[in-house]
């Protein structure tokens, strides 16, 4: 069922896949998600408390939030993504089923199977529906790719042992190389 042109798809086929079955709906068209490795896990879990611990320190209203978590990007049924960490600063587009709206951060770590996804399809969907920092983490390559839409729409590439500022945040910074350091 996934990954096919021959259908289009919609939400409501989104919200039905069987229990388990990861996919996003990207205009008509369920890509479905292979389970991600250790590594992917280990960055996915280092950066989402990075994110929390600063917002609950600054006593900020944003939510950080994880996959599995469904962000519908236009608020309009039709594109259901899964980013690996969503930053919502807006609590009015939280709802029951995840985020109606554009989150202001995403961060998307790359597995081998997603690098078109992240780095071209996603990277145009999140700009388009108004997301102000996308950032491509890829353990694959040691270097993370940043954009912030809101003032350049120019990547900057970052090797994992430099520390990155979070643009939405300014006072955070993030070593990726540290965040694995008792990993290698």
């Amino acid at each position: 069922m996934l990954n096919t042109h021959e259908k289009l798809y919609t939400s409501e086929d989104y919200w039905n896949l069987p229990d388990g079955e990861r996919a996003e709906l990207i205009d008509g068209v369920l890509y479905g998600m292979a389970p991600p490795n250790f590594r992917h896990q280990k960055l996915v879990s280092e950066l989402h408390h990075v994110l929390m611990s600063h917002v609950k320190s600054q006593k900020g209203r944003c939510e950080v939030m994880p996959a599995p978590y469904a962000v519908n990007l236009m608020a309009d049924n039709k594109k259901w993504v899964e980013p690996d960490i969503s930053v919502i600063c807006d609590r009015d587009k939280l709802s029951d089923r995840g985020c109606e709206g554009a989150p202001d951060f995403i961060i998307e770590v790359v597995s081998p199977g997603s690098r078109r996804m992240d780095y071209a399809v996603k990277m145009n969907l999140y700009a388009d529906a108004g997301v102000r920092e996308y950032w491509i983490v890829d353990p694959m390559k040691n270097r993370t790719t940043v954009y912030l839409f809101e003032e350049d729409f120019a990547p900057v590439v970052f090797p994992f042992d430099r520390d990155i500022t979070v643009g939405i945040y300014g006072s955070l910074s993030i070593n990726v190389a540290l965040l694995l350091q008792e990993q290698e």
